[in-house]
């Protein structure tokens, strides 16, 4: 627990003076989440607080622990060595209740909609289960990934994404195709190569709102297809196409649970794409995070075969 009246005396560097417990587990919350604010949000102080302790930390230490850059506040080569004392600190007082504690905490992850709710809600089911302590926050979006990450512990983001200090690991590929319902295809035909597309209506994203850059050149294929329904949300993208507002973009690992959708073109319209997962190395030691990615990453591997689609799924 952080003593939020503990002393503080600044001025010189004391190399004789130990540095304070609490200031080194501000620094673990600062040093995991890259932001002040979002550090006392974690440990129920003010950003003042914060300030002052971690001025007190590098009193104490003589030197720098945290530099700001262009994705926040990161740790200096001192600010490394203290952070590892304390995580050090952080397993002593766990250790405190019995070897048998059970991870707890609050870990935050965005991800698009789609991959949020067939992916990560499963998981984080599982994460419940095992370890009742931990809770998860799923904010649900579609952007590319940030670089400052303020408030956020994971992010699932779409196309490899360009981070600094940060670890971007893969998790898997997926496909989006082109589905129609069967009503849609009665009253409009049935499009039988590329060419024919341009005569139908596009169910997809809002082009002037969307952020990533992936998701941005999908539609590539038919260039000359006019906008019938867009939407920052996929799941209106799904339910748009089923009551047969137009041809739907879809990824297939949603739209193949819906009978009522057949993929059109499956030769010759597949998009690949990739969803990568973003977090601080710091954050990812965090007990409770590790499970909450461990999860995420098994969820996705045992959904391989819905997130590559069936291409079998023709007109019949």
């Amino acid at each position: 627990m952080i003593c939020k009246n503990a002393h503080v005396t600044f001025g010189q560097a004391d190399s004789g003076r130990l540095p304070s417990a609490d200031d080194l587990l501000i620094l673990l919350a600062v040093g995991r989440t890259g932001r002040y604010n979002a550090a006392a949000d974690i440990l129920g102080l003010n950003h003042t607080t914060i300030s002052r302790r971690i001025a007190a930390l590098e009193t104490s230490l003589g030197g720098r622990v945290l530099a700001r850059s262009g994705s926040g506040w990161e740790l200096t080569a001192r600010g490394r060595d203290a952070l590892t004392a304390a995580e050090n600190i952080e397993a002593a007082v766990r250790s405190l209740i019995g070897p048998n504690e059970d991870a707890e905490g609050v870990v935050r992850v965005s991800a698009t909609d789609g991959f949020s709710a067939f992916v990560i809600a499963p998981a984080v089911a599982q994460v419940r289960r095992r370890h009742p302590g931990i809770s998860v926050e799923i904010v649900a979006t579609t952007r590319r990934a940030s670089q400052q990450r303020s408030g956020m512990d994971v992010e699932i983001v779409v196309g490899e994404p360009q981070v600094h200090r940060a670890e971007a690991v893969k998790l898997s590929d997926y496909y989006l195709g082109l589905y129609a319902s069967q009503t849609y295809l009665d009253e409009n035909g049935t499009p039988e190569s590329k060419d024919d597309l341009r005569a139908h209506p596009l169910v997809y994203f809002i082009d002037s709102m969307l952020q990533v850059d992936d998701l941005d050149i999908a539609p590539g294929f038919a260039p000359f297809m006019r906008e019938s329904v867009t939407s920052t949300n996929v799941f209106v993208h799904v339910e748009a196409t089923r009551a047969a507002a137009g041809i739907g973009l879809l990824p297939c690992f949603m739209a193949d649970r819906h009978d009522d959708l057949i993929r059109l073109l499956p030769q010759e319209v597949a998009v690949r794409l990739d969803y990568w997962l973003v977090s601080r190395a710091e954050t990812l030691r965090r007990p409770e995070v590790a499970h909450v990615v461990d999860a995420i990453r098994s969820s996705a591997a045992a959904q391989q075969s819905a997130l590559l689609g069936h291409p079998e799924r023709t007109p019949s």
